[in-house]
């Protein structure tokens, strides 16, 4: 990497910073990092846009929870419980409709503009107008761009008043405003920065609400701000002084994108880096052993799956979809692949959540799935396309799945590319099959219920992209049951709900959910604070300090 590529962005920064970036990016040859950065090196490839109205990927949405503040937190100590950020209190009304949120006074945006109300209500139409995937997270309450300005409103500089649909139960609405896709913008910043649009049958707003813009910059008031962003080479964050909260330790944050275990290790152990994001097994045990460095793993809240495009006839088969179940080599995969970093899982709750199970139905069995792709009048085999993002351990997975499937006569090609390549195709359901994660949007299992269930329209111009819909799944029973579960306000009642669901989709579901990700980590010794939250958006960096 070299200077130029990142010279535009540097030249807004001090000479002091532009330097410090410019020495942690400039490749293996430094062995110590600047004492007030942080350099992560992580794979973020998957990286798309950093608009928290439009980005919907695991990477960005940890830049977007250390850039952005939310009217609530997930409370990391009791993640059953949500805290305050930007709000200071909020009642629900006795219909269970109604959330009113205090503001807290005297707040500032990154910008040095004050948060208000009106803030909080322009950052939710815009998220509802521009319609793009993180939009059905609050659509889910009924709103729409016709009466998004009704339904969510400033009642006076400080307070908000939003109205939702049906009584849910209260912890699933809180639980989605502690999503990223609840990130209050600067309303004024952003709408100077707006491009006019001509208004069409598809988009009838003559704005794009600062999307272009906010594709590569920020407009928030979290602990840190978005300096610079280059595709599949580096975030730059910087601290943000007008922060309402305590500062950030660290005056500024590199995540250096770095694809390879081996070569995150090796920068580690150098000094280049002071923290390897995606070690395979075998590295994170050799960073465990190593003195001068420090090792910490947690459970996410992500599950790892294959899904079986229904678009595909063959796919389409429930024979089909059984036997693939039964050709994964579970006990390989987690004693090797996923070693230390995941764990066996085969429902779409993740352990941890409301309502999980542990039930694992499937195990490697060549001669069941012979019989059933019989039975589906395919005993010949047939040929079958994947799209892979090419990191570990996906990769190897799926060339495990490649020589399983063979045993059974299916030949699998496995089609390689970038997160952003992979996603992209995958979200146009232009794929056979697709290995890939998925990380819950808020600590509530409607979550992953919605997105493996739901598809209200199957069609190609359908609006909810969510995974159902991307695999041309039309689970129209289910997803009855998935709205159901919203409304019970009895946590045993509502668990219980969750659990037949994760069965019925085990049972005939197009997904192969493989194992739940251990998220690991090794950094630097010389670090202090280093914690890893239950999913992405919670991994807080304005904690962590040097010595």
């Amino acid at each position: 990497m070299s200077m130029p590529i990142l010279g535009k962005n540097l030249r807004y920064l001090s000479a002091g910073a532009a330097m410090a970036v410019f020495f942690a990016l400039s490749g293996p040859s430094f062995a110590v990092t600047p004492a007030d950065t942080l350099v992560e090196g992580f794979a973020i490839d998957d990286i798309i846009s950093l608009d928290p109205g439009e980005a919907f990927e695991l990477s960005t949405a940890e830049v977007t929870g250390n850039s952005y503040s939310l009217l609530v937190r997930l409370d990391l100590d009791d993640t059953t419980q949500v805290k305050d950020d930007i709000a200071d209190s909020w009642t629900v009304s006795d219909d269970g409709l109604t959330y009113t949120f205090k503001l807290k006074p005297d707040l500032k945006f990154a910008s040095g503009n004050p948060i208000t109300a009106d803030d909080v209500v322009f950052s939710v139409e815009r998220l509802i107008k521009m319609d793009k995937s993180p939009a059905f997270l609050f659509g889910q309450f009924g709103l729409t761009g016709d009466n998004v300005t009704e339904k969510v409103k400033a009642v006076d500089p400080l307070t908000v008043s939003f109205t939702v649909d049906k009584s849910y139960a209260t912890s699933f609405v809180l639980n989605v405003l502690t999503s990223t896709a609840g990130a209050v913008l600067d309303k004024k910043l952003v709408k100077e920065h707006a491009k006019a649009v001509t208004p069409s049958d598809e988009y009838k707003w003559d704005t794009d609400f600062g999307n272009d813009w906010l594709k590569t910059n920020s407009a928030g008031s979290g602990p840190f701000k978005v300096i610079t962003w280059k595709a599949n080479e580096a975030v730059v964050l910087e601290r943000n002084d007008q922060y309402f909260g305590e500062p950030a330790k660290m005056k500024r944050v590199i995540y250096r994108h770095m694809k390879e275990s081996a070569g995150q290790r090796l920068a580690l152990e150098n000094g280049d880096i002071d923290v390897a994001r995606n070690l395979e097994p075998g590295d994170f045990e050799a960073a465990t052993a190593n003195p001068d460095l420090d090792t910490i793993s947690a459970p996410k809240g992500t599950v790892y799956y294959i899904s079986l495009n229904q678009k595909n006839p063959n796919l389409s088969k429930p024979e089909v979809i059984e036997a693939f179940k039964y050709l994964v080599d579970y006990d390989a995969i987690g004693a090797t692949l996923i070693k230390g970093i995941g764990e066996i899982h085969q429902s779409f709750l993740p352990k941890g959540q409301l309502g999980s199970i542990d039930d694992k139905p499937y195990t490697f069995d060549v001669a069941k799935a012979k019989d059933l792709l019989a039975k589906a009048g395919l005993a010949d085999g047939f040929t079958v396309s994947m799209d892979t993002r090419n990191t570990q351990p996906v990769t190897g997975i799926a060339e495990n799945f490649q020589q399983t499937l063979a045993q059974a006569g299916v030949k699998l090609e496995i089609i390689p590319g970038d997160g952003k390549q992979t996603l992209t195709k995958y979200r146009a359901r232009q794929h056979d099959m697709y290995i890939g994660q998925w990380g819950s949007d808020y600590f509530d299992p409607n979550s992953n219920a919605e997105t493996f269930t739901a598809n209200p329209d199957n069609s190609d111009e359908g609006k909810v992209k969510t995974l159902a819909w991307r695999n041309a799944w039309d689970p129209k029973d289910l997803d009855a049951e998935t709205k159901a579960a919203l409304l019970e306000k009895d946590s045993a009642k509502r668990a219980a709900m969750y659990q037949d669901l994760q069965r019925k989709v085990l049972e005939s579901g197009p997904f192969v959910v493989i194992y739940q990700q251990i998220e690991v980590a090794a950094y630097s010794s010389k670090l202090k604070g280093f914690r890893l939250g239950p999913s992405y958006d919670t991994n807080l960096v304005a904690p962590i300090s040097k010595e």
